[in-house]
């Protein structure tokens, strides 16, 4: 009876959050009620509370999934052993196929991640946590292995990252970049980026240029 009723819970959440993604990108995430959210995933008003007390919390559970689907995708698809250019690209790669899933929805996504509002600060903080919790010891083991500059602190490495998915990403938006072509072109960033994090002591002939990579 507890499996059955775990399911229930899992599949009710679901259409909760299938239905914000659609009117959240449709109406815009101010202009949608809970009423038409309680609607359109055909349950209670009540129900809907039952699961989140405010949109924002609806945005959270969002961030949560993406943080867990970017996990999922480094376990699966990434090695320890590997360089930090393949770990980096999997991730990245990871991020930017959860948010073009449904572009209008994911547009919003990314204005409340990149610029949160001061009520959302607090469960913000502990996503991003999560985040460089997951993200940081990639970067740890790349300056341990000499890939890296080891003077450079690991939240500026990050942001070089971060900053050129970004630029992949508005891209995408602007019909710059199509779909397929995401996955080369984080490559071809990030690739620029790490020969210009390469230890200061390596030598013209140990320093391979970013198209030898």
């Amino acid at each position: 009876m507890s499996g059955t009723r775990e399911e229930k819970k899992r599949k009710t959440k679901k259409a909760i959050l299938s239905a914000a993604v659609e009117l959240f990108g449709k109406y815009g995430f101010e202009k949608t009620s809970i009423a038409q959210l309680a609607r359109t995933a055909g349950v209670g008003k009540g129900t809907v509370y039952s699961y989140f007390k405010t949109k924002q919390d609806i945005l959270q559970a969002f961030c949560d999934d993406e943080l867990e689907f970017i996990h999922e995708r480094l376990t699966s698809e990434s090695d320890t052993s590997k360089n930090i250019l393949d770990q980096m690209v999997t991730i990245f790669l990871a991020e930017f196929t959860y948010v073009t899933r449904n572009p209008e929805f994911g547009r919003i996504y990314m204005q409340e991640s990149v610029f949160p509002r001061k009520q959302l600060l607090t469960s913000h903080n502990e996503s991003e946590n999560r985040y460089f919790e997951m993200i940081f010891p990639v970067i740890k083991n790349a300056q341990d292995r000499g890939e890296l500059r080891e003077d450079l602190e690991l939240l500026h490495i990050c942001g070089h990252f971060f900053a050129l998915y970004l630029l992949v990403l508005h891209s995408w938006y602007t019909d710059l970049l199509k779909t397929e072509e995401a996955e080369e072109a984080l490559r071809t960033l990030f690739t620029q980026i790490i020969h210009g994090l390469q230890p200061l002591s390596k030598t013209p002939t140990e320093t391979r240029h970013p198209h030898e990579l």
